[in-house]
């Protein structure tokens, strides 16, 4: 099982890092991952496995959240069937 993972906000220092120590700590694998900096704003997605992951995943969004929330930037976690159903739509 796959999910996208987005991160949006004022650019600062350790946001990567922050967010896939979370992510380690959790055993979520970062499958692809994509940043950029457009002005002061952070843009990052990522594309993770949620094969090992041991907590529910409405766990996992909710430490993401709250990471985002002591980051100061919006983090928010998407299940691939989401994108897959969009695109048969």
């Amino acid at each position: 099982m796959k999910a996208i993972i987005t991160v949006i906000g004022v650019d600062r220092i350790g946001i990567i890092s922050e967010v896939s120590t979370l992510l380690a700590a959790e055993k979520v694998n970062i499958l692809d991952i994509n940043q950029t900096v457009l002005d002061d704003y952070f843009t990052m997605t990522m594309l993770v496995s949620l094969e090992a992951l041991e907590i529910p995943l409405e766990e996992l969004k909710k430490e993401l959240v709250q990471k985002g929330e002591k980051l100061g930037v919006s983090i928010r976690l998407q299940h691939e069937d989401i994108f897959r159903s969009m695109h048969r739509i």
